[in-house]
């Protein structure tokens, strides 16, 4: 199985970026990983909040195979703690499919497009954080989710 990462506009902070990219290279040890970023919707200033969820709504579809579970990560979504979390994921590499599609969207949410073509939606807080900042919080909990699955010590330390 492949699980992929959308996400909406790049992450500018160097510190980010770095910490990130340390735990893509962890996750590799365990599953296929990929993060692709969709850049921001130019001139969106000039939309309306609906315009700019539909319009990023077509580029999030257009990444989407026909075969692939599509999870939002969305504030209305299930919470899990850690260890649900990594039994989820063992539930659809079990399942079968091929590739997972988690999403982050954009700063007004996703279309009725996207909402229409998912399989479901996780929350990881309550709060609100910022999207560059959630990409490494869900990267660190899907690393930590594969450590639980293969009984590995990072999660208790």
């Amino acid at each position: 199985m492949t699980i992929k990462l959308i996400a909406i506009g790049k992450t500018d902070n160097k510190q980010l970026t770095l910490l990130i990219n340390d735990y893509i290279k962890r996750l590799g040890f365990y599953i296929k990983f990929n993060l692709e970023v969709i850049p921001d919707i130019k001139n969106s200033k000039n939309l309306s909040e609906d315009q700019q969820k539909k319009k990023e709504g077509e580029l999030i579809l257009s990444k989407i195979n026909t075969t692939d579970a599509l999870i939002l990560l969305d504030e209305n979504g299930k919470q899990h703690d850690s260890v649900a979390f990594s039994n989820y994921l063992q539930k659809h590499m079990n399942s079968g499919i091929k590739q997972i599609v988690f999403v982050i969207g954009g700063p007004y949410g996703f279309s009725e497009d996207v909402y229409q073509k998912a399989n479901g939606k996780i929350s990881l807080s309550k709060m609100t954080f910022s999207h560059q900042m959630i990409r490494l919080f869900f990267i660190e909990q899907l690393y930590r989710g594969f450590t639980i699955l293969r009984n590995e010590p990072y999660h208790h330390r």
